[in-house]
């Protein structure tokens, strides 16, 4: 029979030993806990462990900040993006709205320098669209939004607000070309306003520039001459501005002048002409009626101290020598 008293005592040793440790340890909690709650000398002694332990706690935070700040930081840069590109597309579409609104308020503008200009010379005029400019060299032209249907004819004049533009050659029911006065092919009769010279200005192929060819050495005409329309081959209404004078000089031969002249027309500018009707043309002066029986009116307000010759007006030569031919025989 085994003898169980010797492998039992050890055991039993050990575990009262541990139940008394952990009955001093419970005690001295609960010891502790009256302690702290009378007089809290507990409090100071957590409240310097915690400040011990902030460094710690900064640390082992650190890397979960850093992925923090990371995160936030690569998403407000994103949104950053974002919104400079939104800003951007804004700013594209609203200087594009204004390039439009100073476009539409420039062509209003032209468009009623146009108006204001028929209405000032009295003509009768059809505002039409410019769709097309042909400013080649070789081929001065401009296509419009306006034909038969609009009452435009062949020939017709074109103006802007600042003179003569060109002539229609060519009609469509909805589309008409003009020839520009500038065009290497095309002349007009004009004449100085100053004087009346007649002149031919024939287009050079420069937008801005016209050409007086084979001009008489002793004309007058100089710089700064206004040069318009004659009228002469019924093409043109006389008196439309045509350009002023910028130059003058001896051609090759040296034995007639040659003139440049600066159109008054903007050739190269507007989406807007002025395509001429009417022109009104000045009314006719009244010439009273001669009596050729009447004697001629003497003249008035004349000093009676000088002594005055005979007046004999052209009526009473005529009848002079009408009373001094002799008659003719008839055989």
């Amino acid at each position: 029979m085994p003898d169980l008293s010797g492998p039992n005592s050890a055991p039993r040793t050990g575990e009262f030993s541990d139940t008394l440790k952990l009955l001093v340890f419970i005690a001295l909690s609960v010891l502790m806990m009256v302690i702290d709650r009378q007089s809290g000398w507990l409090a100071n002694v957590r409240s310097q462990m915690t400040a011990m332990a902030q460094p710690f706690w900064a640390v082992a935070q650190m890397p979960s900040t850093a992925a923090r700040k990371v995160s936030t930081d690569a998403g407000t840069y994103n949104s950053l993006l974002k919104e400079n590109e939104r800003l951007r597309q804004e700013l594209m579409l609203n200087r594009a709205r204004m390039a439009r609104a100073e476009a539409i308020a420039t062509e209003r503008s032209h468009e009623a320098g146009l108006v204001a200009a028929a209405q000032s010379s009295g003509m009768s005029v059809t505002i039409a669209s410019v769709l097309d400019v042909d400013l080649d060299p070789t081929r001065q032209r401009i296509l419009l939004k306006a034909g038969a249907k609009d009452g435009v004819r062949v020939g017709q004049a074109v103006m802007d607000e600042g003179g003569l533009l060109g002539q229609v050659i060519n009609v469509q029911p909805n589309l008409s070309t003009v020839l520009l006065i500038t065009d290497p092919s095309h002349a007009v009769p004009v004449m100085l306003q100053r004087n009346g010279v007649r002149l031919m200005a024939s287009g050079s192929g420069r937008n801005n520039l016209l050409d007086v060819i084979n001009v008489p050495l002793s004309t007058d005409i100089k710089i700064g001459d206004v040069v318009v329309t004659s009228g002469l081959g019924g093409r043109f209404s006389p008196g439309l501005p045509v350009g002023r004078i910028i130059k003058v000089r001896p051609d090759d031969s040296r034995a007639f002048l040659m003139g440049d002249v600066e159109p008054a027309a903007k050739l190269d500018r507007g989406l807007q002409v002025m395509l001429v009707n009417t022109v009104p043309t000045k009314p006719p002066v009244a010439v009273p009626a001669v009596d050729l029986d009447k004697p001629a009116t003497p003249l008035l307000n004349r000093d009676p101290s000088i002594p005055q010759t005979p007046q004999i007006s052209p009526l009473d030569e005529i009848r002079a020598k009408q009373a001094t031919a002799e008659p003719k025989v008839t055989p």
